[in-house]
């Protein structure tokens, strides 16, 4: 397997060329990452396993060394040493971890002082980054930084926001909602919960872990949004939960993990697989459909344009999907689209979701 490795540079001498408006590609970068840096920690795990890199990175979210991560391999050691951006070190412990989102919530084990970090409700209530905006990636991929060391630092550009269908070895991944899909290497050893900012320094992502493309079986960059939201079973019912939500209730001490796996969009369930939402504008194509479901039984087949659902216009993926939610199940639709040349028209009788079915 070949990778290719972001080589660091001290961040007083970060400089990047990269093509784009003269502007945003000159924009001095030194301050905000000096300024996201004390926000960042260094992870290291207790032990290991054997291929699997033991260190990784976090983002603090609270003055008192709450540190949002991703929900990987390291957090299974007894314990996870801490080194802050000062070189203080510390023990931490994990508090909290969502599965279907992919994090995990850790607290320093000791009294600390002031600690920078991001007022995650306020991150959270910002708009979600849009393609082409520009982004800093910052992380300790590598294991580059050790105490005070400085993370390491790439700039690069949202090349687009689509939902996720990465692997690792033959799973899936755990959370499969929209993210950042990057210009730039970032999902390298160690760059896990890291952070992704844009050049303001405000937060938008937390970098993901190392997965393959489910359908192309290559590697990919991303980022997870913070305004991250997965559909989950609670106490047994369909429910929903936000990152926000993750971290807040986390640090209270009172989020209860969501107990059975439910990665489905709200509605009935069709069977319909779309192509990449590479832009926001991208239409509703067909990329692939489930034998057996309602949609195949219905004659919907990959490349089929989806242009109405019961008489409205859905000219995008977002809006296909944000209308397929208003229809529950044993609901039946009708759906025009567009095949070759030809317009045609079926009804799809909507079902439960597969997994839902069998948790029942």
């Amino acid at each position: 397997m070949i990778r290719y490795k972001t080589y660091y540079l001290p961040i007083t001498l970060l400089a990047v060329a990269v093509c784009a408006s003269a502007s945003s590609a000159q924009a001095p970068v030194t301050e905000t990452a000096l300024t996201v840096n004390k926000k960042l920690v260094k992870l290291f795990g207790i032990g290991g396993f054997k291929g699997l890199p033991s260190y990784g990175s976090g983002i603090l979210v609270s003055k008192q060394g709450h540190i949002l991560t991703v929900n990987n391999h390291i957090l299974i050691n007894p314990g996870i040493l801490v080194h802050l951006y000062d070189g203080r070190q510390y023990q931490a412990k994990v508090i909290a971890r969502e599965p279907e989102l992919d994090v995990a919530l850790l607290k320093i084990d000791e009294e600390v002082d002031f600690l920078p970090h991001y007022n995650f409700d306020e991150q959270a209530a910002r708009p979600i980054g849009e393609n082409g905006d520009w982004i800093l990636a910052m992380s300790n991929q590598f294991k580059i930084a050790l105490r005070d060391e400085p993370m390491s630092v790439s700039k690069g550009i949202v090349a687009a926001v689509a939902d996720l269908r990465g692997r690792r070895g033959v799973f899936d991944a755990p959370y499969a909602g929209d993210v950042y899909f990057l210009d730039i290497v970032v999902c390298n050893p160690g760059a896990a919960g890291g952070a992704l900012v844009n050049l303001k320094g405000n937060l938008l992502g937390l970098i993901g872990r190392e997965l393959k493309d489910s359908r192309l079986d290559t590697w990919i960059n991303y980022a997870v949004p913070i305004q991250a939201q997965a559909n989950v079973l609670i106490e047994g019912k369909p429910g929903t939960v936000t990152m926000a939500h993750f971290v807040k209730k986390g640090m209270e001490g009172t989020y209860k993990e969501s107990d059975k796996i439910a990665k489905v969009d709200a509605g009935g369930y069709h069977g319909i697989t779309l192509v990449v939402e590479a832009t926001r504008s991208a239409p509703p194509y067909v990329e692939e459909v489930v034998p057996g479901s309602p949609a195949d039984k219905a004659g919907l087949r990959p490349d089929d344009l989806i242009l109405y659902v019961e008489g409205f216009s859905v000219p995008t993926i977002k809006v296909f999907r944000e209308t397929l939610k208003l229809y529950a199940p044993d609901s039946e639709i009708r759906v025009q689209y567009q095949r070759g040349n030809k317009l045609e028209n079926v009804k799809i009788k909507l079902t439960k979701h597969p997994k839902l079915q069998a948790s029942n």
